[in-house]
């Protein structure tokens, strides 16, 4: 499960929490289509923390609630869920989860990979990953690190040994 994805959803056209954005922040942060339009709320909330601080104050908890409800054992008749997100250790998210996996990069990488994937300029990303917690407090909250600035034949061998091992610890 993803925690971007599930982002996204608490914030599609029509729900409640999309109203609330955009009545705090003006129909500028919309789209022609209703939709949100995530550049620009993300140039206004990384420009003003204070900003920032009453967004995540908003959708984090109602984030939290959707992950809650698709992570119900009901909804899964597997050994094991990956729930992926980039704040499981900045936010409670990490509470739902019986182990933490980090997938390391050095921070220049990261820098350059964000770049590449989403257009954004280096000050942007760098100032994205400022609000996230230091990559060491990060390592150091690992249960398991995946070392992903390895060749990809390397990270597949990793990412295999750690579903042995899951599979080992959560198999029915």
């Amino acid at each position: 499960m993803d925690a971007d994805d599930v982002a996204r959803e608490v914030v599609e056209p029509g729900t409640p929490a999309l109203e609330k954005v955009a009545e705090h922040f003006g129909q500028e942060i919309l789209l022609p289509g209703g939709g949100l339009d995530r550049a620009a709320l993300r140039r206004i909330v990384f420009d003003a923390p204070e900003e920032r601080t009453w967004l995540e104050g908003l959708l984090h908890p109602v984030i939290r609630e959707e992950l809650m409800r698709q992570l119900r054992p009901v909804n899964y008749s597997l050994p094991y869920v990956l729930l992926v997100s980039p704040l499981l250790l900045e936010t409670d998210q990490h509470e739902l989860v019986e182990k933490v996996v980090v997938v390391d990069v050095p921070v220049d990488v990261q820098i350059q990979r964000t770049m590449a994937r989403d257009a954004n300029d280096r000050e942007q990303v760098e100032r994205i990953i400022a609000a996230q917690m230091p990559r060491e407090q990060r390592l150091r909250k690992a249960d398991d690190v995946v070392d992903n600035n390895l060749a990809m034949m390397d990270v597949e061998r990793q990412v295999e040994q750690l579903h042995q091992t899951f599979l080992a610890t959560f198999g029915r």
